[in-house]
């Protein structure tokens, strides 16, 4: 069994079911980098606190920078501080124990986590913005491209594409703002010790001065926002993911999909199946599960530190990774995807995507819009009922539902861009 970073008290060995049990060093060496970086810090700390001399500081500070992580020497270890401190150690022999004086893995955890989730935080508001400039690429691309606008999967009014797809993007630029917060707004905090702070004097800590220890060993909320911010973000992605698939059904055929974002069937050989926009619909369940999986863990924690908070790690860096990867392979697939203008025009000669521009018509002639409303129901119902559209009926009987209906204006209100420049209310 590797040395402990603890044990004075103990008179036996852990047993291995209890040190496999325990050990998180499986999923924590995800904090290699920015525990070697707090290591650093600490360090510099403890000079300042007159600890350590400036040589014993030179030699503590290159033997962290010599350590190189190695998942087979790490293999073994209880967690990423126990590997670090073991390596040290044989790096430069017993000054490396100084180096946890005034540090408890309590508030190394906390002050490592929160660099890791700044950086990464960093990295995906990034992701966010490139997935942005690719939409906002196609929308360009399409800025007179109009297609049926859908509520509850029916037919309901013409959209322009860009304005579609920026709803997406508004969506996501929330999104990013929820990021920028936690990332801004997240003080780092050190020399909390275990839970009541240490003997150093506060002001050698500088920046990163803890006003409450209890709170600092304790707080996972910053884990829990990101979660959160993450969910949604993930579930925005899953509900473009939806739209995309179901356009690139036989049946709506709005987009192709480059076939490179796709997979075959090992039974049928005509699939071309939408799976990477899939598993974004799915993972937004994993997202979910996550943030549940940490709340449920901090609900009935009494203060301060307990090891149930081990348990928020694995939740948080699956987040980020499932997040980072969504964004990366649909900014690919977005960049490549291909509008099928005939198939979108044919789903706009559908009369019903006008019937809302005849209640105007007829409001804008002075009748009462519930009226106008019924009237326009009826004539919608005849035309379906009768097989005829409603363009191609006569004057006469168009002049049956309303004395105000007359076909030369009428035909004219089933063109989708007299349709989309009707709606002024639209900020553009």
């Amino acid at each position: 069994m590797a040395k402990k970073m603890w044990g004075g008290r103990f008179g036996k060995k852990t047993h291995p079911l209890a040190e496999e049990f325990t050990k998180s060093i499986p999923f924590d060496y995800r904090l290699f980098d920015y525990e070697i970086a707090a290591s650093l810090l600490h360090v510099n700390i403890l000079k300042k606190a007159g600890i350590l001399s400036a040589q014993e500081t030179a030699k503590i500070s290159q033997g962290l920078k010599s350590i190189k992580f190695d998942s087979r020497l790490a293999s073994d270890q209880e967690d990423i501080h126990t590997f670090i401190q073991n390596q040290l150690e044989k790096r430069i022999g017993n000054l490396a124990f100084k180096l946890h004086t005034a540090r408890s893995r309590n508030d190394q955890v906390v002050f490592s986590t929160k660099l890791y989730c700044k950086d990464n935080l960093k990295k995906l508001i990034q992701e966010v913005d490139d997935f942005c400039s690719v939409l906002g690429a196609q929308v360009k691309k399409h800025a007179k491209l109009i297609l049926p606008g859908f509520t509850h999967l029916q037919h309901a009014q013409p959209v322009y594409l860009k304005d579609y797809l920026n709803a997406y993007a508004m969506m996501l630029k929330r999104d990013k703002k929820r990021l920028e917060f936690i990332q801004e707004n997240e003080k780092m905090t050190l020399g909390a010790g275990a839970i009541a702070g240490t003997p150093l004097a506060a002001s050698k800590y500088a920046m990163f001065m803890t006003e409450n220890s209890l709170d600092a060993v304790s707080n996972r909320d910053f884990v829990l926002e990101i979660i959160s911010a993450s969910s949604i973000l993930a579930m925005h992605l899953s509900r473009l993911a939806e739209d995309l698939i179901i356009w690139s059904t036989r049946e709506f055929d709005f987009i192709e999909i480059d076939e490179v974002f796709c997979t075959g069937s090992s039974l049928m050989p005509q699939k071309k199946n939408p799976d990477v926009l899939e598993l974004i619909r799915g993972y937004a369940g994993r997202l979910y599960g996550n943030l549940v999986s940490v709340l449920t863990m901090m609900k009935g924690l009494p203060l301060t530190y307990n090891r149930d908070m081990q348990l928020d790690k694995e939740p948080l860096f699956n987040s980020f990774e499932i997040v980072s990867s969504e964004l990366k392979v649909l900014t690919g697939l977005i960049k490549t995807l291909k509008f099928n203008k005939d198939k979108i025009n044919e789903h706009l000669k559908d009369e019903a995507l006008y019937a809302t521009d005849l209640v105007y018509y007829l409001v804008n002639k002075k009748i009462p819009f519930k009226e106008a409303h019924r009237i326009i129901g009826k004539l919608v119902k005849y035309s379906l009922e009768h097989k005829i559209l409603i363009k191609e009926m006569s004057e006469s009987l168009l002049k049956k539902f309303s004395q105000k209906l007359v076909k030369k204006e009428v035909v004219k209100l089933f063109d989708p861009f007299v349709s989309v420049r009707s709606k002024k209310s639209i900020k553009r």
